[in-house]
């Protein structure tokens, strides 16, 4: 399981990204970051935008309350989930 901290307006944990995949999908854990599948390329921010719509649809949240915190340009991002407690986020994570 990754690592999930606790903020005073949700929670915080990383992901790594693989774009340009077949189908938009979780794929298990790398070290300590939730891994993502993306079709989306890594070009202005479409990853991103990507990123952020699949995290909402698996986690069952609205877009609006997902960000990238850290890590724009990077694959491995940090992400902030407003709303939500650390519990509820592994038992999502976990059906995934």
């Amino acid at each position: 399981m990754i690592p999930i901290r606790e903020t005073e307006t949700g929670v915080v944990f990383r992901i790594r990204v693989l774009p340009r995949a077949s189908r938009c999908e979780s794929a298990g854990f790398q070290d300590d970051a939730l891994k993502l599948r993306i079709t989306a390329p890594p070009v202005e921010g479409k990853a991103n935008e990507a990123c952020i719509a699949l995290l909402a649809e698996l986690l069952g949240v609205k877009k609006a309350r997902v960000a990238i915190i850290a890590g724009q340009a990077s694959r491995t991002k940090t992400v902030a989930v407003e709303g939500m407690k650390s519990a509820e986020i592994s038992a999502r994570i976990a059906a995934l």
